[in-house]
């Protein structure tokens, strides 16, 4: 489900998260303003993912102007319903907030690096634990500011899906005893708080996660599955500058101004400089064209009933004749076959009681 190249990357929501608390808590912006994914454009595109090691160095600068508590809890206030999208009416519509739970651990990579971050759950008779496991490369006070925040973020969103606010019998925390914690307890509810614990969780009673969703649609959830993993399929992870390159092409594409001079200026460049770092990289101009139109084509033939001509006009060729010898030069195929082959996939993935992402 997960591709390998989202790994060492989260949503673009998560880091717009940490500058939003960053700039809470006055850390100066010029620290890390620079860092890649930051720029408005990646920022502010749910389509992006930011590299993790963007999202780690704006936690550790602000560990340093700020308790990790005080991060932790800050981050959890800021956590409002949607801002996860998907991911988080995952937890919040299923049957009961167990079961969204467990969809929300199955696509935790929507919001995560699932290389580094799990959500695990276990079910003890009349208790459910969930575990929060990050193996990122950080600084202490950072690694304890994302765990504490992890397990406000959990129980948050079970409160919101249980329409009530759950007080966990248990929290444990991997983090030495801060000299205050008043912030942590009213944000768990409870001072039942074991820190140097081995590992990072908060339990719940299973009847209370058991109860059922109030307000629960049947057959919500696997729509919300199928969401997650279109969102998961179209995200643009970005590692390095040509992953920079490409969503410009992208944005450039969408707004039919996908020219060599257009995505140079959108990149503050010269086009002889564009050219040359394509070229470094491995690549050129027209096949990073050709690919973002193959990858257009292919998605308007599987998820819409246009038309070849307008699928041509929309992805930048003369007429649905260059159109059909493009699909043919890739596929070996015609749109026609193509658009039919992907509409029995998608009967494959949709057959009832099915669960994806399994």
């Amino acid at each position: 489900m997960v591709s390998h190249e989202h790994q060492g990357t989260t949503s673009s929501a998560l880091t717009r998260l940490s500058v939003s608390s960053a700039r809470l808590f006055d850390v100066p912006p010029k620290g890390y303003a620079h860092l890649l994914g930051l720029a408005p454009e990646h920022l502010n595109d749910d389509l992006c993912r930011t590299p993790a090691a963007t999202g780690i160095r704006i936690a550790e600068l602000t560990t340093v102007h700020t308790p990790w508590t005080e991060l932790s809890v800050a981050l959890a206030q800021q956590s409002d319903p949607g801002t996860f999208g998907v991911w988080d009416y995952l937890i919040t519509s299923a049957p009961t907030p167990l079961e969204g739970l467990r969809d929300a651990a199955t696509y935790i990579a929507i919001v995560a690096d699932s290389s580094t971050d799990a959500l695990r759950i276990t079910e003890d008779g009349a208790h459910v634990t969930i575990s929060h496991v990050n193996q990122a490369d950080l600084t202490y006070e950072a690694a304890c500011a994302i765990r504490g925040y992890a397990l406000g973020l959990y129980q948050r969103r079970l409160s919101e899906a249980a329409q009530r606010r759950l007080v966990p019998v248990r929290v444990t925390l991997a983090a030495k005893a801060p000299r205050r914690h008043e912030a942590l307890a009213e944000l768990y509810g409870t001072r039942t708080i074991d820190f140097e614990a081995p590992d990072t969780s908060i339990t719940f009673l299973a009847s209370e996660l058991n109860t059922p969703t109030p307000h629960a649609q049947p057959g919500l959830s696997a729509v919300l599955r199928r969401h997650a993993e279109q969102t998961l399929a179209t995200a643009i992870p970005l590692h390095d500058w040509l992953d920079l390159f490409r969503t410009a092409l992208a944005s450039a594409h969408e707004e039919a101004a996908a020219t060599l001079a257009a995505v140079a200026r959108r990149m503050a460049v010269s086009t002889r400089t564009l050219q040359r770092r394509l070229d470094e990289h491995g690549t050129t101009w027209n096949n990073e064209v050709e690919s973002l139109r193959r990858a257009r084509i292919t998605r308007l033939l599987h998820d819409t009933d246009l038309g070849i001509d307008a699928i041509a006009a929309r992805s930048g060729y003369a007429d649905a004749r260059a159109l059909r010898r493009a699909v043919q030069r890739w596929y070996g195929t015609t749109p026609a076959a193509l658009r039919r082959s992907g509409r029995a996939t998608d009967r494959r993935v949709s057959v009832p009681g099915a669960t994806l992402g399994a």
